[in-house]
């Protein structure tokens, strides 16, 4: 039996969400575990259709943290078969007392701290007493050895996706039915934050409907952004051009995502927060979707350079206008397109979750 401790999980929004739900689903189905999560105020209906056992905790924050962690050691003094503890994060595993095997999963913005500085060093002290350290990304492995961690722990493991169930047809075509007439169609799904620059491909897509008319964006998310990025878009009178949308399901996203030309993501650095991997480049390869990505940070480990999608420099205006114009030149994003939704059955849990297993 292994426990999963997580401050990030559904029906909690995100990519690191999706993450530890598709990694317990997955381990699953091979050991038994016990998942402690933070709580959320839609979880019952999600926490009934869970096939395993899972403990939620509220509070304020540092409380919430402490009380998960007592839980947690609570919990192990009371059961011997329990062989380890997997962690979404260093600070998730800090209070925990016991000496089982840990596995701590690194993304890279939670330890991009000053080497020697005191966030430093509690997380350094966490991750070198761990088993395993989980980097999402080659990116990620080099900026925790240069911040202290011990390389020898170090294991690169992608972050898995899961294999998309089919749409709900009804659904599917309403959509499909709404947003015949736009077309190209550019997607971002994320946050609404500065490292996902949204506000850059906004700029470009000003640019972009001179040559295409009837281009359409679809900017789906929320966040501290998105008044700023409703103004801008305000601004520049491309109102017809951009459609926000937020609160949507599952089925209504995917959707959306089936249909675009090209997922659209070239993340910069953002004061210490930088784009660790990017599991939504594979969701959107999944779905036969090429991506852009930004040069700051793994997407390199995500989108294989013009074969897949395209890396360019997030921070240059021009790096990204030139590569939403290459990729639908002559269509070619559809080339793309077919070479990403096969590079993505490499990422499938089913094959991801074999990786875990080995340092298991």
């Amino acid at each position: 039996m292994y426990i999963i401790a997580t401050r990030n999980y559904p029906p909690e929004v995100g990519g690191m969400q999706n993450l530890m739900y598709g990694l317990s689903v997955s381990l699953s189905k091979y050991e038994m575990i016990k998942v402690f999560a933070d709580k959320h105020k839609n979880q019952k209906d999600f926490d009934n259709n869970l096939s395993f056992s899972i403990e939620r905790t509220g509070g304020p924050k540092l409380f919430k943290s402490f009380r998960k962690a007592g839980l947690i050691n609570d919990y192990l003094k009371k059961n011997n078969k329990v062989k380890g503890i997997i962690a979404d994060h260093w600070k998730s595993l800090e209070k925990i007392t016991s000496n089982l095997k840990k596995i701590c999963l690194i993304h890279s913005k939670e330890i991009n701290h000053e080497k020697g500085s005191y966030l430093n060093q509690r997380s350094i002290k966490v991750l070198n007493q761990c088993a395993y350290v989980v980097a999402n990304s080659n990116f990620t492995k080099n900026l925790a050895i240069s911040r202290g961690v011990n390389e020898n722990k170090i294991k690169v493991i992608h972050p898995g996706i899961l294999d998309t169930k089919q749409i709900n047809t009804k659904i599917l075509k309403g959509i499909e039915k709404k947003i015949k007439d736009m077309t190209p169609r550019l997607i971002t799904i994320s946050r609404f934050d500065k490292r996902k620059n949204h506000e850059k491909i906004i700029m470009c897509v000003r640019n972009l409907k001179e040559l295409y008319p009837k281009l359409i964006y679809f900017c789906i998310g929320s966040g501290e952004e998105e008044e700023n990025l409703k103004k801008i878009v305000k601004e520049l009178q491309i109102d017809k051009h951009v459609i926000f949308l937020k609160n949507l399901s599952l089925d209504q996203q995917n959707s959306y995502l089936k249909n675009s030309d090209i997922f659209v993501m070239p993340s910069i650095k953002h004061k210490k927060s930088v784009e660790g991997f990017g599991i939504a480049y594979m969701e959107a390869a999944q779905f036969g979707v090429p991506s852009i990505g930004g040069k700051d940070g793994g997407a390199s480990d995500a989108i294989n350079h013009n074969e897949t999608g395209l890396i360019c420099d997030g921070n240059n205006f021009e790096d990204i206008y030139e590569a939403i114009t290459k990729m639908l030149e002559n269509k070619k994003h559809k080339v793309f397109g077919n070479q990403a939704k096969i590079n993505s059955k490499r990422f499938y849990w089913s094959k991801i979750i074999k990786q875990y297993l080995d340092i298991l």
